[in-house]
């Protein structure tokens, strides 16, 4: 099994996707204008299903923003929120 998802993960994950590295990725950045592709973040959605967190396409694309998304997750994951 995976290891559980956290904020530090889940930039890492978007950093691969993204070409950046993991402090580079704005999390008040929106996923589109960022770059992400609907494919990316299908895959996205497979390694984050790994982890233990079910999540979907529709509930990613209704959020506007990696923050957004981050919220969602930890919430499925009981993961804390750092605070910014």
């Amino acid at each position: 099994m995976a290891s559980p998802l956290t904020l530090e993960t889940f930039r890492a994950d978007l950093a691969e996707h993204l070409y950046q590295q993991p402090d580079e990725v704005d999390l008040d950045g929106g996923p589109f204008d960022a770059g992400l592709d609907s494919l990316r973040i299908v895959t996205l959605i497979e390694q984050w299903r790994e982890a233990g967190v079910e999540v979907t396409f529709v509930e990613l694309a209704e959020r506007a923003t990696f923050a957004d998304w981050w919220q969602l997750l930890s919430e499925r994951t009981g993961a804390v929120r750092a605070d910014d």
